[in-house]
């Protein structure tokens, strides 16, 4: 890993972002329809109805109704998209959706797992090496590429595949994720041999599409699941269809026993409307994989 001056590109570096960036978009062309059109309206569909994207929504059109002189459907609209919004801002309401995820499969001790023939640990974990960085970053879920490593250290599996590639908008050679997880590992003492890259997947439906591959190349027949508690359920869902053994292996918990109440459970908190988010975008990930079968 060279390391960066600066934030000016050179020629060299930019004709390499360029092949880079046509690599993806060649990747994206050569998708089936069906699969694009599926991944783009999910994601269009997350953003559109994000507890905040939705509530903005809903009173911007409370705002144009009072403007057009309907002041009782105005006032009522935007009523009650500020009280969604603010159940889904609440400490109280946030703990709970997120709960409802993580404690469909609780945390197993490393020594207590299972064993099987392999440790597949999901990307989301790790910001990459785009500029002014010159080494990755340890992201919030990181605790997946750790726990991987606490489950190889444990002798449950004698190989990891870190799956996780890059994205059509970050076209830089350097931003496969799988590479800074492999990284980590490396740092983590588990040998380089003992890790197998799985650097194309763009979304959590292709983590288990392009490792079915690996699996299949290399004979392997059971694995070990790695990735967030909130994750888990859909995460295992999607490999599980695909005819993988799989046992889940969920850490990086957020909902904790802290052992006293919430302060303020009821009172709107930006870090409660963002787990809550993400809890939404879960359950929303569920459902449209049960209507599409992807």
């Amino acid at each position: 890993m060279h390391p960066v001056k600066g934030i000016t590109v050179c020629p060299q570096k930019s004709c390499r972002l360029s092949s880079s960036f046509a690599g993806h978009l060649n990747e994206w062309v050569h998708k089936p329809v069906e699969e694009i059109v599926i991944m783009l309206w999910s994601k269009l569909l997350t953003q559109a109805v994000y507890p905040l994207n939705f509530a903005v929504a809903g009173v911007a059109v409370g705002f144009v109704l009072l403007l057009c002189k309907k002041r009782k459907t105005g006032l009522c609209l935007t009523a009650l998209f500020l009280c969604w919004l603010w159940v889904w801002s609440t400490p109280a309401f946030s703990g709970w959706i997120r709960g409802t995820l993580e404690q469909r499969y609780l945390p197993v001790p490393a020594e207590n797992m299972e064993t099987a023939d392999a440790i597949v640990v999901l990307g989301g974990a790790m910001a990459t090496v785009i500029p002014p960085r010159i080494y990755p970053d340890l992201g919030p879920a990181s605790d997946r590429v750790w726990h991987a490593a606490r489950l190889y250290e444990a002798g449950k599996a004698p190989l990891i595949i870190v799956s996780g590639g890059g994205s059509i908008f970050t076209p830089n050679d350097t931003t496969r994720e799988s590479d800074a997880m492999a990284d980590f590992l490396k740092a983590l003492k588990v040998p380089e041999s003992a890790v197998v890259r799985e650097s194309e997947s763009m979304t959590t439906q292709e983590n288990a599409d392009f490792t079915k591959r690996i699996l299949d190349a290399r004979g392997i027949k059971k694995i070990l699941l790695v990735t967030s508690a909130l994750h888990m359920p859909r995460a295992l869902a999607i490999f599980r269809t695909l005819g993988i053994t799989v046992v889940p292996a969920p850490t990086d918990y957020e909902v904790v026993d802290e052992g006293k109440r919430m302060p303020f459970p009821i009172l709107p908190d930006a870090p409660a409307l963002e787990g809550s988010s993400r809890a939404f975008k879960e359950y929303l990930g569920l459902f449209v994989f049960r209507l599409f079968g992807r």
